[in-house]
């Protein structure tokens, strides 16, 4: 069995027990989230649209961190302008506790 859902304007295909990294999200380590935005389920039979209006997923918060840095590095020839800029994602990792179908 398993949900696409959609959190941070990105949709994410899952199923129960898996760990996953979603967009930054205001909760503590431990809490229990729950993910109403369900796009899909599957249990053999994909259901769509009005038929998971009343779907949701529920998530355990395992931890709070920030993604690997990149390296953003603005360029323009022949006026001497250059400019380097670092960037850290912070994100949230759930694990997939169960889908209400």
């Amino acid at each position: 069995m398993y949900a696409i859902i959609e959190t941070g304007g990105k949709q994410y295909k899952v199923s129960e027990g898996e760990e996953i990294k979603v967009e930054k999200l205001e909760a503590n380590v431990g809490d229990e989230v729950t993910f109403d935005k369900v796009i899909a389920v599957s249990d053999g039979s994909l259901k769509v649209a009005g038929d998971v209006a009343s779907s949701s997923v529920k998530a355990t918060v395992l931890d709070q961190g920030r993604g690997r840095k990149v390296i953003v590095y603005k360029y323009k020839p022949k006026s001497g302008y250059h400019k380097k800029n670092g960037h850290r994602q912070p994100f949230t990792k759930v694990r997939i506790d169960s889908i209400n179908a």
